[in-house]
């Protein structure tokens, strides 16, 4: 299945029972606010070429089960261009959706603001910012799909302003549009698998697949679960550690469940968000949102075993963040020896991004459940714990660093780090004791092995 080539195309790949808005109010026909000669043959000549009347085509259909207001770029009309007939269409489209209580998804495919109608074009970017605060002060979520191109303000605003962020292979995707770069510029920067690699988009979807894909993310965003996610069974050992240094052995045993276990074991289906809308991406997290065997949604947060980067925490902040604007809860799985370290981590602002992840927790709106399912190292674990609603499973530990950097602070001889674990009250039942997790969890019990239906 090819790449859609204008806006009716491009809702077609998604539904199959679009309905279209009622069109606002227009500008007049003339030569726009600028008195722009020739603007309004232009605008006349792309509406007999394209069959619209101006670059969006707004309106309602349903995606994959989930009826969700739509709009559809037309690339066709003066290169996508965003001028004042533009901005009153998605004002009224995202009005709609708020007075529906409907997700908004946007095809996108723009050359950017509309140069013949200069800064009354321009300061619709301004509008169509404000209605995406109002729908997401509304709860609502908001999707977009890059399409080939998309650039300019269209990008800026409704592009990478929206909560999660598909695209089309080999879009280009740029705040710079292709005639207005530098002329050394690397094309490959400006692509949709470029911004993938550098935590702008969540996905990069075929055509074909693009249904499904938009579908799941439009269900998963729109029911959430009720209450606090319950802490998932153990799926490792359940006896308890002896000594500190057992328990520190066990968490770093590379047969240890981790959390991709955990994860299929908690949901049925799931879709995942990806990088931190800031440079950077992490594969040793996992976030994104779940369907729970009750048909619900809950985001999770899940640390894989490795050295947390800064784009880890940051992605994390982002799910916590728009899991709470949504009401949806969430649940995180601490296993990470600590916070990466190195110097690149310290230049792209280790301790700023930690901080972030620490207040979207403490200042989330939904209840937040946490589960230690391996190494909890320092800071850099402690930062996804929930605060009265942290468990652990019996193969982990949780400490303020880690026994073999603690007995060099101490200046002790290396073989004093297994003394220096059990000072350190690390075990799941020292935890306990302390105050510091609500308890251990156990296994599945027998009768209800297995997931439920």
């Amino acid at each position: 299945m090819t790449a859609p080539a204008n806006a009716r195309e491009a809702l077609a790949l998604v539904t199959d029972d679009f309905t279209e808005l009622p069109r606002p109010e227009g500008p007049s026909d003339g030569d726009g606010p600028l008195g722009w000669p020739g603007h309004g043959r232009a605008r006349a000549a792309a509406a007999d070429r394209s069959g619209e009347s101006e670059s969006v085509v707004c309106g309602t259909g349903t995606v994959g089960g989930t009826r969700t207001v739509l709009v559809s770029f037309e690339f066709g009309f003066l290169g996508g261009s965003i001028g004042e007939g533009t901005g009153a269409r998605v004002a009224a489209a995202h009005a709609h959706a708020r007075a529906h209580r409907l997700p908004v998804t946007v095809l996108l495919a723009t050359g950017g603001s509309r140069m013949q109608e200069g800064m009354r074009a321009l300061v619709q970017l301004q509008r169509l910012a404000g209605e995406s605060a109002l729908t997401r002060a509304a709860g609502l979520p908001q999707l977009a799909v890059l399409r080939d191109p998309t650039t300019g303000g269209g990008w800026a605003t409704l592009g990478a302003g929206s909560d999660v962020v598909l695209a089309l292979p080999g879009a280009q995707v740029g705040f710079a549009g292709a005639r207005v770069r530098p002329p050394d510029a690397d094309p490959a920067a400006y692509t949709a698998e470029s911004q993938l690699a550098h935590g702008h988009v969540d996905a990069v979807v075929p055509p074909g697949e693009l249904r499904a894909v938009l579908g799941r993310w439009l269900a998963l965003l729109t029911r959430p679960a009720e209450g606090p996610v319950p802490p998932p069974y153990a799926l490792g050992g359940t006896e308890p550690s002896a000594r500190g240094r057992e328990a520190v052995a066990r968490a770093r045993r590379p047969e240890r469940p981790r959390a991709d276990r955990y994860l299929a074991e908690v949901f049925t289906e799931r879709a995942e968000l990806s990088g931190d809308r800031s440079g950077g991406t992490d594969p040793g997290i996992r976030c994104g949102f779940g369907r729970l065997p009750d048909g619900r949604t809950a985001a999770y947060a899940a640390q894989c075993g490795t050295a947390t980067r800064p784009a880890g925490f940051r992605t994390a902040a982002r799910l916590v963040r728009l899991a709470g604007r949504l009401g949806i809860p969430v649940l995180t799985l601490i296993d990470t020896p600590g916070a990466a370290n190195d110097a690149e981590a310290e230049r792209a602002g280790a301790g700023p991004a930690i901080a972030e992840l620490f207040g979207a927790v403490a200042e989330a709106r939904v209840p937040v459940t946490a589960l230690l399912i391996g190494e909890g190292g320092s800071g850099g674990a402690l930062a996804l714990a929930a605060p009265g609603r942290t468990w652990a499973t019996p193969d982990a530990y949780f400490s303020v660093i880690a026994p073999e950097l603690a007995t060099a602070i101490l200046k002790r001889p290396p073989e004093e780090a297994d003394v220096t674990a059990d000072r350190l009250r690390l075990r799941p039942e020292d935890l306990v004791d302390l105050g510091v997790v609500e308890g251990v969890v156990g296994a599945r019990p027998a009768h209800r092995a297995g997931r439920a239906d």
